[in-house]
């Protein structure tokens, strides 16, 4: 049986959407295991897959202040890191299929083995002319302009990988070859990325080269047979549709400050909600308010009138797929251009930077995503599009093709 090893690092969203992927491989026949931290190893085992663990030091990263200390803490995530790939890979695999964030040390591990390796990416990641690269805000400077700072920015995300890589290739009795080296490589054979977003609502760029796809996203896994806490369940049917308020895996230590804004700005707004915990802790209660855990976004979301959320790819997407409108609060990375890209589509509302959340700015957008009809139909829309797509069908194919 051929045997598939996932990797994928970081925080919840960066990896959950993983193991819906790594399922569907399972249930084609493939022996699979999925590399992550060891905090999702119950996430990883419910899917019906192997879990080998990988090195996870990511709050250090969010604690760090600056640029230069942040790219520091980055680097030292990432050698950590790629030992870490080593010990999970040497278990067996005839196939690496990898994320954004492990690309760069799995290409090493690749050439090393001698077995073939997929992307599979939940964010454009090569420049293009369409639009600036995902970590560089959101304002346009021109085709030329995107083009060129999309090159500046894999420069610096090579920077970051250069100890990582130095490490690896010394650890493996490779040839020294820096990180941008390698990726020119990549590059020039024309390695295979598939992207688990919709072209609904990211087209694929005309200016990427052959072998770069946009193919639908690719979803969490989750029993079939999950329900509803009931709790959860008794406070959806005991009103109107609520509305949902939950950060993920940002802005920790902010809960209290967070949950007395959420409050105010549904109380403002003549709306209930369901508050979830998430790593901020946001907590509260009341007739009209409810606090959760986590819950599959895929059961919840087509009970709620609209989503409050950081902007982060998978709940975007969640969002989306269930048909409803959102007020994006993007707070880091790739946020701001996932909550720019859904207020353009008309989904979501004017993003709200997260430094800048007040709850009388919050409770003006909730009123406007609930009542103003126009976002739930371009929602509608857009979740119509993305019932059609089969990402996970897709990396399947090219599996597949490379087995």
């Amino acid at each position: 049986m051929t045997r598939i090893l996932i990797a994928a690092a970081g925080s919840y969203g960066d990896v959950a959407t993983y193991t819906g992927l790594g399922a569907r491989l399972r249930e084609a026949g493939y022996d699979v295991a999925l590399a992550t931290h060891d905090t999702f190893a119950p996430l990883v085992e419910a899917a019906g897959l192997r879990f080998r663990e990988l090195p996870a030091n990511t709050q250090a990263q969010r604690r760090a202040d600056g640029r230069k200390e942040l790219m520091r803490a980055a680097a030292g995530f990432v050698r950590e890191l790629g030992g870490g790939l080593v010990d999970a890979a040497v278990r067996g695999a005839d196939l690496l299929v990898l994320s954004t964030t492990t690309a760069p040390l799995g290409w090493q591990l690749a050439e090393a083995m001698s077995i073939p390796t997929l992307g599979a990416y939940l964010q454009p990641a090569h420049p293009t002319r369409a639009f600036p690269p995902v970590v560089g805000g959101t304002r346009s400077l021109g085709g030329l302009g995107n083009r060129a700072l999309g090159g500046f920015s894999l420069r610096m995300v090579d920077r970051v990988y250069a100890d990582a890589v130095r490490d690896l290739r010394a650890r493996l009795s490779l040839p020294a070859a820096a990180p941008g080296t390698v990726r020119a490589r990549q590059e020039r054979a024309g390695w295979p990325v598939l992207h688990g977003f919709s072209p609904a609502v990211v087209p694929r760029p005309a200016d990427w080269r052959a072998g770069l796809d946009v193919i639908g996203n690719w979803w969490p896994y989750h029993d079939r047979e999950t329900t509803l806490p009931p709790e959860l369940d008794a406070f959806l049917r005991a009103g109107p549709p609520p509305v949902f308020i939950g950060f993920g895996s940002m802005a920790g230590g902010e809960g209290a400050r967070l949950s007395e804004l959420a409050v105010s700005a549904l109380r403002a707004a003549g709306l209930r909600g369901v508050l979830q915990a998430g790593r901020a802790g946001l907590a509260a209660s009341g007739d009209d308010i409810l606090t959760v855990g986590e819950v599959p976004h895929a059961l919840l979301f087509p009970e709620v009138a609209a989503v409050v959320h950081h902007a982060g790819a998978g709940t975007s997407a969640a969002a989306l797929r269930a048909g409803i409108p959102a007020v994006p609060v993007p707070v880091t990375a790739d946020q701001p251009f996932w909550a720019a890209r859904l207020a353009a589509l008309g989904a979501a509302t004017a993003p709200i930077p997260f430094k800048d959340l007040t709850a009388p700015r919050l409770a003006e957008a909730l009123g406007r995503a609930v009542r103003d009809e126009t976002y739930a139909r371009s929602a509608g829309r857009l979740a119509h599009a993305m019932a059609a797509e089969d990402g996970a069908g897709h990396v399947l194919k090219a599996v597949e093709r490379l087995t």
